[in-house]
């Protein structure tokens, strides 16, 4: 493998009827378009210190809703997609990766894995508390763009050079408490945690929208470099 390809890790979403593992080839898109060569990774493997092992970064991917017994939460008529095997794989995942020094980027599920995996809780319906002035997911769960200012002196603020972005979001569940050692780098209008980040780590950062949908936009892209760039960097330091 050329060093000029840092191994990115994708987790993909559950199994289907079909019993097939999927996920939207977005994802496998933005990481090849900013160097890095991706490898799926499906729910249910046991040995998680070997892929970590393995992956030079890793992203914990959107999908289904998170099981409400993970984070001491209720039940709601909205949560939907609850697959006990990808939400198994993916918390353990999580707390590895929170012990060590590997580059992560969680999107929308993955930012509430990260989350409820260093303690935080999440709101099982954001309408019920947010209100809805600010759209976060279309009729027929269909992908919306909308605003997020974000954090003044963060490393999201940094990459992207911006206050304010567009972002393309598809979720209806929010963080509730922000799990500790986290800094919160960007709300939505309607004060809606919209990204995270952990000052005390390398690089690991969460965000609730989509940046994949928005592989157009600069500074989208600027962000998923910026992730394989610090991937890649951790893999030219261990080939040392």
């Amino acid at each position: 493998m050329s060093v000029s390809l840092p191994l990115i890790g994708i987790t993909t979403y559950g199994r289907n009827a079909e019993a097939e593992f999927t996920l939207p080839s977005a994802y496998v898109d933005i990481v090849r378009g900013s160097g890095g060569l991706p490898i799926l990774l499906p729910p249910g493997e046991l040995n998680v210190g070997k892929i970590l092992e393995l992956v030079d970064g890793l992203i914990l991917a959107g999908g289904g809703d998170l099981d409400p017994s993970l984070y001491g939460g209720t039940h709601h008529s909205t949560i939907e997609r609850i697959n006990p095997e990808r939400d198994s794989f993916e918390i353990v995942l999580a707390k590895r990766l929170l012990t060590m020094e590997k580059p992560v980027l969680g999107i929308c599920r993955g930012m509430q894995i990260l989350n409820v995996a260093g303690g935080g809780t999440l709101v099982e319906h954001l309408p019920e508390k947010f209100g809805t002035s600010v759209s976060h997911r279309g009729e027929n769960k269909q992908p919306v763009p909308h605003l997020v200012r974000i954090t003044e002196g963060s490393m999201l603020s940094r990459l992207t050079g911006k206050a304010e972005l567009p972002v393309m979001s598809l979720h209806h569940q929010a963080l509730g408490t922000v799990a500790e050692s986290w800094t919160v780098s960007a709300r939505s209008a309607d004060e809606v945690v919209e990204a995270i980040e952990k000052p005390d780590h390398p690089w690991m950062m969460a965000v609730l929208w989509h940046p994949e949908l928005s592989a157009g936009q600069e500074e989208q892209r600027k962000l998923v470099r910026a992730f394989v760039e610090a991937a890649k960097l951790k893999y030219m330091k261990q080939g040392t």
